[in-house]
């Protein structure tokens, strides 16, 4: 078989072989295939896109690349289950969810990207945790998930291999926004993990892949179908990304955010009500709440008392980071040497944020890649971010930039004045969490 063959067929709309999937699949782990023939292939899909078919030979293919883990002989007393996002700007939910999830009775087995496109990648963010083994052996990643009840880790050189390859061929060929393609990259790495439930939040908005409803509906459909397929029973939960989430967008920053909400020091009213949602609907999938009500009252108690800050402390210490990094992170996180405040130039209300110029900032203020394997400056991005509708003059700072060199901090500053539009009246009140979707 010639991989040229299969370009072209994609190229001219055809409908891809289970053979050739597998061939391609096959090339992808094993590193047969060049980067620029799958980057073809990619670029066919993503301009033809595929049958819910071919998504779902992609899916379980890609799946079966590497180790699937099983559970079965861990001694678990309750359900593994994982949350997923499309991707945002300032989206530090995993690092939330994860431990409260675990606080109420679910194991999380998160294994996280790294930044895709625009977005900000979990994997990354944890490693601006010193000594946090992000990519630890399947042996250590078992033993924190059943000891602390949660780990955050990224995607390992075994599992979903040929998903990992494409995924980063994606993140730097304007691919990424194919939905059976974000929905075999996701759901080949959720199959690996051997979950019983996954809650994906998809977000939709001007910071998102899918910048229309039509879009993020089209995607939540697709990945529950298809993980309906491969037995994995999948919610949901649409949630808007207009704005960044929280206060922080950039690495650290935002590790140091999640911090803060976790020891009950103050929270931004929309991160809060998606981290509150979609833990909700994983206690409703999982069967450990019967209704609303109660999901959202044990979730509340796992923040309240600190039981979930509790759960992240350990899940931090036995993947190799600080003993004390709840207590001192400020201590351990990296800083940037120059932060300086974004005033807007006019007086009035924040109308709306172009979310997606903001992760391109980030990107280029060195806390994003732009090319294949790109190192990142761990420190810089965005803090104190005022909110859609919040009051904003030229003496009090729309946010602080956080940056290696005044230049570029002043670049910085530059694209995220151009990314705000500010009105005289403040703007409609719009929802965070759109609406939920549990059946394809």
């Amino acid at each position: 078989m010639l991989f040229t063959d299969v370009i072209r067929k994609k190229r001219d709309g055809g409908e891809l072989s289970a053979d050739e999937i597998q061939y391609l699949v096959d090339g992808l782990a094993d590193g047969s295939l060049p980067a620029e023939q799958v980057s073809a292939l990619a670029m066919a899909i993503f301009l033809n896109s595929m049958s819910f078919d071919e998504a779902g030979l992609l899916t379980i293919a890609m799946a079966q690349s590497g180790s699937v883990l099983e559970w079965q002989d861990a001694g678990l007393d309750g359900p593994v289950v994982d949350k997923h996002s499309t991707g945002g700007v300032g989206d530090k939910v995993s690092f939330l969810l994860a431990p409260i999830a675990a606080a109420c009775g679910c194991y999380v087995p998160m294994i996280s990207g790294r930044g895709l496109g625009h977005t900000g990648g979990t994997t990354d963010k944890a490693e601006s945790i010193p000594g946090y083994q992000a990519t630890p052996d399947f042996a250590l990643f078992r033993k924190v998930v059943a000891s602390v009840g949660c780990a955050i880790i990224g995607q390992t050189a075994d599992l979903a291999p040929a998903d990992r390859r494409l995924y980063a061929i994606r993140d730097v060929t304007a691919t990424v926004e194919s939905v059976p393609l974000i929905t075999a990259s996701i759901l080949s790495k959720k199959i690996a993990a051997g979950l019983d439930g996954l809650v994906m939040d998809v977000k939709v908005g001007s910071g998102a892949f899918m910048q229309s409803m039509s879009r993020a509906e089209e995607l939540s459909r697709s990945i529950i179908g298809t993980a309906a397929r491969a037995g994995l029973k999948t919610h949901a939960v649409i949630t808007d990304m207009n704005e960044v989430l929280g206060y922080t967008a950039g690495n650290a920053l935002e590790i140091a955010e999640s911090v803060r909400y976790l020891r009950n020091e103050g929270s931004e009213a929309r991160l809060d009500e998606v981290v509150r949602a979609l833990t909700a609907e994983m206690l409703l999938l999982t069967g450990i709440e019967r209704d609303a009500a109660g999901a959202a009252k044990r979730v509340d108690e796992a923040i309240r008392s600190g039981a979930a800050a509790e759960r992240f402390a350990r899940m931090v210490a036995e993947l190799g980071g600080p003993a004390d990094f709840i207590d001192r992170y400020e201590h351990h996180l990296p800083t940037a040497p120059v932060i300086q405040p974004v005033y807007l130039e006019q007086d009035g209300y924040l109308h709306s944020m172009d979310t997606h110029a903001i992760g391109n900032a980030i990107i280029e203020l060195g806390g994003g890649r732009r090319v294949l394997g790109e190192a990142l400056d761990l420190a810089v991005g965005f803090s104190d971010f005022k909110q859609i509708g919040d009051a904003v003059d030229k003496q009090h700072p729309v946010a602080m930039v956080h940056a290696s060199t005044v230049e570029k901090a002043n670049q910085a500053v530059q694209r995220l004045r151009a990314a705000a539009a500010v009105s005289p009246v403040p703007p409609e009140a719009r929802a965070v969490v759109c609406r939920t979707i549990d059946a394809a």
